[in-house]
């Protein structure tokens, strides 16, 4: 009895003990200003439901069941924070405020605004919202993150160029770059000396932040090299407070994604057999595809310190990128370093900031079209190797493509530094001067060689492309700012001279013949037999430049921007030497109107309305002068000695290459911009609404001359009343959930409707592509022809196989015969819209996000498979898929012409990046006096493609420009794209 009694005391003990609840109290204050902030939600972690919130002076007081544990404080409009409690003690919790999407800063022309004030068409994107993975350049970041802006990859190559289209083609002849301002410079799109992608000097990690000015309102300030949008890019500035060291290690492993589906060893025995062709067998069975490509491994490190103090603020970084392509002898290499620095004096009213990006960049590439071809259409009955060294006694004489992996190489070295310093002083409250000095140093050597071959006599002699490049940019910038504000009305004046100088300086040497010793012909010219060729050129532009703006406000409702910049370049004749390029817009933020203050729906509602006019000047360089050459051919000579019996005894005589033109103009872009910024239900959904129509003119070519008796035979010129127009809407969505919960999404997208289209061309077509290859080159593949869109594919129709076994086409006319105006327009390279959306998820300290991309109602003209799949290359013994024997009765001699026969659907949707990511706690591995946060990643990049074309990939284009006119949608052996998978960490000290 008495034990009875005895648990029955324990027991009640035990339940007095677990209802005698303990409280927690304190006070919440913000970061910055210590004030008290009221309506914050506090509860114990894990249990939302007992949650209290702070009173009018930021106190709380919760009741609490453990004598620790955690207490969870959110609001809007701070960062969710977690403190950890124990016992009865009073808490003080500064909470750090969030940066709303009103009140973050954007970066714009020559200076910033928050968000609210802006009227143009201006998208940002945040670090934390890049892609994910191997990056290697800042599109790569970009795509598909913004509405509006395409961005294509030129081939799967390691940092290969990109054709980034900012809402639609513009231009002609000066292709579709934007231009490209890091730090407050603006950079220069000339050649630089690198095969690759010139911002692949850019270490993507170093920045913090990329700005895209769409409309001509945003972009209207840089004036002449604006027509194409600009993109800013602002690289990670120290701020106040302890040193803060980051460590980021990513290894990345890269895979062929997609192989083309050529036949079989099995197979193409069959095959040969079936069309009555030579069969060349082997007796292996080998796939050319998985011989010719690697699993390209990617190691990168990233080291960066930032702090500061009141007065100066620091950041430093280091990075080592090495990037291998999935085909041998193709890297990218990038070793950078950064230093920006933020000093002020005199009672702060002075500032300096320094920003300095050096790298090296080595980027080695092999030949390409040589693999992609000889993978796709070599004879898989053919053994690679023979007794361990590459077979050299292939069918059809071939020469073995693993072979000339060994003694072809294409290298490039390139050093450059980019540095600016910017002195500010403030005379009064609001009145700023700032002088920019910025340097863009560009140093490159590019070897191309082919080492002797002993074993086959056309490779036996070596040679050596030799091709060394500088390039020094230049900037002087003065601008004057004056912030005041009378009463209601608030005022932004800047005023601003700019003045760049570009030089550019290439040589170019040839050399043939080279010791067969085992060294490198770039390392033994004293053994060379001969020079082929040699070659040099030097150019020399300015820009000299006016600008200003007047930003208005009233009452933080109505808005007003106007911008004028006045630019003077000397790629201009004397008679146009300057252009001018105003613009104007207005926006009202209908949130601040009485009927919306008190909104619990609305939080944000701004209609924003511009109009304004930028140029193109990129073009080549001297077009206004006239130009020169001697010739002692044909009519270009007269025989002044009597005793010279041959052309080769009669003098030179000077011949026109181009005809002066003083007159030449600026191409133009006039742009409209509506747009609509709104966010709803407690900023939990936001998004953008914009309608653009854009129409260039002025458009410049050269062009052949009307009359024909002229002393050159083309020249550069205006074409009168020629417009390229583009019109769409873009559209972009964002929700979030509630972000102070254990599980937690946000999903969103965007997607961009484009009209594009040539009107009043006094041309037939502007070719914009063309075919190459034996029999073809020259051929029209697509341009720009009146009523259609750029890069509109011209061809023949293709209708089928005839009795006599050729291909049929289409008698457009019809008379009977099939001539040039047979051809049809069959559709655009240009897609009719692009879209993206994603889906993150977080689950305590777990995230998952998914980004897509895709783009529809565009066509793709597979080049290589005209050029490769068809019944005459399998009857030789070559490989080809079964495009050869679609039609039974074709004849093995028919030949390729280009039609449809050959045009394929190119719209997709691909899974672009996907990263799963756990932030480790250090306390939890004893770390937590040494690091603040460890950060585990696995990323997958293009883990699926969902589309209709036959080739590598649908997002492609080769380049294949015709009179240096851009060109699209082409696939001619590009360099295949990959499918990486890599593991991160990052570690905050």
């Amino acid at each position: 009895m008495k034990k009875i009694y005895a648990l029955l005391i324990l027991a009640l003990g035990c339940m007095s003990h677990s209802y005698s609840q303990e409280s927690v109290s304190g006070i919440v204050v913000s970061d910055l200003e210590k004030n008290p902030v009221p309506g914050v939600s506090v509860y114990i972690k894990g249990e939302p439901k007992g949650a209290v919130t702070t009173d009018f002076d930021g106190n709380f007081k919760i009741k609490v069941q453990q004598n620790e544990g955690i207490l969870v404080f959110s609001y809007v409009g701070f960062k969710t924070k977690e403190v950890a409690y124990s016992g009865t003690q009073k808490l003080t919790v500064s909470m750090t405020e969030e940066v709303s999407t009103l009140n973050e800063v954007v970066v714009v022309g020559y200076g910033s605004q928050k968000r609210s004030d802006v009227t143009g068409a201006i998208s940002s994107l945040k670090s934390e919202n890049f892609n994910k993975g191997v990056i290697a350049n800042t599109g790569q970041l970009l795509q598909g993150k913004v509405a509006g802006v395409n961005v294509t990859s030129a081939s799967g190559e390691p940092g290969a160029n990109q054709d980034i289209i900012i809402r639609g083609v513009g231009s002609l002849r000066s292709g579709t770059t934007p231009l490209y301002v890091v730090d407050g410079f603006a950079l220069d799109n000339t050649n630089n000396g690198v095969a690759s992608n010139p911002l692949n000097f850019i270490n993507p990690q170093d920045i913090e932040s990329i700005d895209i000015l769409k409309d001509a309102s945003a972009a209207a300030i840089y004036g002449s090299r604006a027509a194409n949008g600009v993109i800013v890019i602002t690289t990670k500035k120290g701020a106040k407070g302890n040193a803060k060291i980051n460590l980021s290690m990513t290894t990345g492993f890269s895979t062929l994604a997609n192989k083309v589906d050529v036949f079989s060893a099995d197979e193409f025995r069959k095959q040969v057999v079936a069309v009555n062709g030579t069969l060349y067998d082997g007796g292996a069975n080998t796939d050319w595809q998985d011989e010719l490509t690697r699993t390209g491994v990617t190691q990168n490190l990233n080291l960066s310190m930032s702090g500061g103090t009141d007065k100066s603020t620091y950041s430093a970084s280091l990075g080592v990128d090495n990037q291998e392509g999935i085909f041998k002898n193709s890297d990218l290499k990038r070793y950078s370093g950064r230093l920006n620095l933020n000093q002020k004096a005199l009672n702060d009213k002075f500032n300096v900031a320094f920003n300095m990006t050096a790298t090296k960049l080595e980027n080695s590439r092999p030949d390409i079209s040589n693999i992609v071809g000889s993978m796709l259409t070599m004879n898989p009955t053919d053994a690679p190797y023979v007794n361990g060294e590459p077979n050299i006694n292939l069918s059809n004489n071939v020469f073995n493509p693993l072979i000339n992996q060994r003694i072809y190489s294409d290298e490039t070295n390139n050093n450059r530094i980019l540095a600016n310093i910017a002195p500010s002083y403030e005379f009064i409250k609001g009145l700023t001067y700032k002088f920019n000095l910025g340097v863009d140093y560009s140093v490159s050597e590019r070897d191309i060689q082919q080492i002797p071959y002993a074993l086959y006599a056309d490779k036996n002699k070596g040679t050596l492309n030799n091709i060394m490049t500088t390039n020094n940019n230049v900037l002087y910038e003065n601008t004057l700012t004056y912030n005041f504000s009378v009463k209601s009305h608030s005022f932004t004046v800047l005023a601003g001279q700019s003045y760049q100088k570009i030089q550019v300086n290439q040589k170019n040497y040839n050399f043939e013949g080279f010791a067969d010793n085992g060294i490198e012909p770039k390392n033994q010219l004293e053994t060379i037999v001969k020079s082929t060729g040699h070659s040099s050129s030097a150019v020399e532009n300015e820009l000299q430049s006016f600008f200003g703006r007047l930003n208005y406000g009233y009452e933080n409702k109505y808005l007003l921007t106007a911008t004028m910049r006045a630019d003077g370049s000397s790629k201009f004749g004397k008679n146009n030497r300057y252009g001018y390029f105003p613009s104007v817009a207005l926006g009202w933020n209908i949130t601040n109107e009485d009927f919306l203050k008190e909104s619990e729906v609305v939080n944000n509602l701004k209609l924003r309305a511009s109009w304004g006019q930028t140029g193109v000047q990129e073009i080549p360089s001297k077009i206004t002068k006239a130009s020169y050459t001697e010739s002692n051919l044909g009519n270009n000579t007269y025989p002044l000695d009597p005793s010279a019996t041959n052309l080769a005894g009669y003098p030179y005589g000077s011949v026109f290459t181009r005809l002066a033109n003083p007159n030449i103009q600026w191409e133009v872009s006039t742009q409209t911009n509506i747009g609509l910024d709104f966010s709803l239900f407690n900023n939990r959904l936001s998004g953008t609404v914009d309608y653009f129509n854009k129409v260039s003119d002025n458009i410049l070519l050269e062009v052949k001359p009307v009359d024909p008796i002229q002393p050159a035979p083309k020249y550069w010129t205006n074409i009168p009343n020629m417009e390229i127009k583009n019109n769409g809407i873009e559209l972009a969505l964002d929700y979030s959930s509630d972000k102070s919960k254990d599980f937690s999404y946000s999903i969103g997208g965007n997607i961009a409707f484009t009209d594009n289209k040539v009107e009043n061309s006094p041309y037939k077509i502007l070719t914009t592509g063309g075919a190459q290859g034996s029999g073809q080159s020259g051929a029209t593949i697509n341009g720009a022809l009146n009523g259609y869109s750029i890069g509109s594919f011209y061809i023949q129709k293709f209708t089928g196989i005839g009795a006599d076994g050729r291909s049929q086409y289409q008698d457009t006319n019809p008379d009977g015969q099939m001539k040039d105006d047979d051809r049809i327009v069959a559709g655009s390279a240009i897609p009719d819209y692009i879209y993206a959306f994603y889906l993150n998820f977080k689950y305590k300290n777990f995230d998952l996000g998914f980004n897509f991309n895709g783009a529809g109602g565009n066509k793709i003209y597979n080049h290589v498979a005209m050029t490769s799949f068809n019944r005459g290359q399998l009857a030789k013994s070559l490989n080809t898929t079964d495009r050869a024997t679609e039609f039974s009765n074709e004849a093995t001699i028919n030949s390729n012409t280009v039609s449809t026969r050959y045009l394929e659907d190119g719209s997709f949707l691909r899974l672009n990046n996907a990263t799963l990511g756990y932030n480790l706690s250090p306390k939890m591995i004893g770390l937590d006096n040494v690091m603040d946060n460890i950060r585990l990643s696995v990323t997958g990049q293009n883990l699926f493609v969902i589309t209709k074309y036959t080739g590598y990939d649908p997002e492609i284009n080769t380049g294949t420009s015709v009179n240096e006119i851009q060109s699209f949608g082409i696939d001619y052996f590009s360099y295949p794209r990959s499918r990486t998978i890599s593991f991160g960490l990052n570690a905050a000290f």
